[in-house]
């Protein structure tokens, strides 16, 4: 019988020549470390992070619209310190208290797919 083991990636889409720009957030203003993508998928555009054991790819989509409900959750050691990093690099910032147990709020990256960051209480 099968079993689950774990995710490997999230995928968020974003438009064409987003690359700069997912760079700028993801590494610049996230602290997410690049990871080439393989020879034979850079010809699809995008761009690949490290999040964790995981990963985020941030694929093109044409045409694209950003996904506003549908969102990839991070958790995240010492949340409140990511909150106030992310507020000085002047990011909206969207709390949310409705999750018992957990510190969680909301971001949208610069495509506007919803984010959640959130840590056990």
């Amino acid at each position: 019988m099968y079993q689950f083991s774990g995710i490997d990636h999230v995928q968020l889409a974003a438009p064409k020549g987003c690359e700069l720009e997912a760079k700028r957030f993801f590494q610049g203003v996230l602290g997410m470390e690049e990871i080439e993508k393989p020879t034979e998928l850079q010809k699809n555009g995008g761009i690949w992070f490290r999040c964790g054991h995981q990963q985020l790819h941030i694929g093109v989509e044409d045409p694209f619209q950003p996904a506003k409900k549908a969102h990839p959750a991070f958790y995240v050691k010492d949340l409140q310190s990511l909150r106030a990093h992310i507020k000085k690099q002047n990011v909206d910032v969207i709390d949310d208290n409705r999750l018992p147990g957990y510190n969680r709020f909301y971001i949208y990256d610069p495509f506007g797919n919803r984010m959640e960051f959130l840590e056990k209480k």
